[in-house]
């Protein structure tokens, strides 16, 4: 069975490690803070100026002036900071933030990553993501394996405008944890429990190599 937003969600959370600053996009990324666990303790960073981000707000928390970069009410914790745009993309580009969270409309077999137009499409801005890959030390993806009409999302080239080159290391998608190889090509290491590495070989257009067994996703 496929994954959903929410299990994508929580494996990316399995990647957080102790002690790191953390960069969550618009979207599927901005769910990885409601499932970190308890014991870790990491800031979570959002472009438009806050270090140490909580989890979504319950109704009765909302403030409507404590957004985060993709305009959605959130929660801060103990010893958050709040501060200027200029001085978080500060942050970002000094390469202060160690693992970057993003969603992404294409990703090619080299880590090239597409998320922020398509062509003849309205755009309201870019956002920062075109800093946070050229800065963060990890860039791992959320995003489907396949569009809406079914085609892959995971190429030999982007097709889409480029946001930042040879710069993902990991994508989790609801059918599989794949990792970008420095040589080209995806690495399968997961697949969602019950999808077979046939179906992802079926879903994905750029080269994917296959190691051996390929355990389940565990949750």
């Amino acid at each position: 069975m496929a994954l959903d937003k929410i299990g994508i969600a929580k494996r990316i959370a399995q990647e957080v490690k102790d002690g790191m600053y953390i960069n969550l996009g618009i979207g599927i990324p901005t769910l990885v803070a409601n499932y970190i666990p308890e014991n870790i303790n990491v800031e979570l960073q959002s472009e438009n100026g806050l270090l140490g981000m909580g989890p979504f707000p319950t109704e009765e928390e909302v403030d409507a002036d404590l957004i985060n970069a993709g305009k959605q009410t959130v929660t801060y914790l103990p010893g958050a900071s709040i501060f200027s745009s200029a001085e978080s993309f500060g942050m970002i580009r000094g390469k202060h933030v160690n693992l970057t969270i993003l969603g992404a409309m294409e990703v090619s077999e080299n880590g090239d990553i597409a998320n922020w137009k398509i062509p003849g499409k309205m755009v309201k801005g870019m956002g920062g993501a075109m800093d946070l890959v050229a800065s963060a030390e990890n860039i791992i993806v959320a995003m489907q394996h396949r569009s809406r009409d079914g085609a892959s999302k995971l190429l030999k080239e982007c097709t889409l405008p480029i946001t930042g080159l040879r710069c993902v290391k990991k994508i989790v998608t609801d059918l599989a944890v794949l990792e970008v190889l420095p040589e080209g090509g995806f690495r399968l290491l997961e697949r969602a429990p019950g999808i077979s590495v046939e179906e992802i070989k079926a879903a994905t257009e750029g080269k994917l190599v296959v190691d051996g067994g390929v355990p389940e996703i565990k949750l």
